[in-house]
């Protein structure tokens, strides 16, 4: 189905964009590998649970999972849900540089 294959192509992208594997995002989210590469290649549907963890640990909207609708300032719920995910070690780097970015652009 064609719904299917545009989330599973969101729900990639949303993992891509945290840097991980299937493997660890399956985890994370409490679902098989299997299950998850089914998901992203749209041959499975999203189960209402399914889609509640996968919004739960990314932070990502439904609206936009299940829709494409993310609404204004994607770029800044982009960031936000990489943050969410770093360690302590990369989170106060990433603080610094953002912080670097934000004096140089009051400039």
């Amino acid at each position: 189905m064609k719904n299917d294959l545009e989330i599973g192509n969101r729900i990639r992208v949303v993992r891509e964009e945290l840097c991980m594997s299937r493997n660890t995002f399956s985890e994370k989210v409490n679902i098989s590998e299997s299950y998850l590469a089914q998901l992203e290649l749209g041959n499975k549907s999203i189960g209402i649970n399914t889609l509640l963890a996968i919004c739960d640990y990314t932070g990502c909207s439904s609206d936009y999972l299940l829709f494409g609708e993310e609404g204004h300032n994607d770029t800044s719920k982009k960031i936000i849900r990489i943050v969410n995910h770093l360690p302590e070690k990369s989170l106060n780097l990433s603080y610094e540089i953002l912080r670097s970015i934000k004096a140089h652009s009051d400039n």
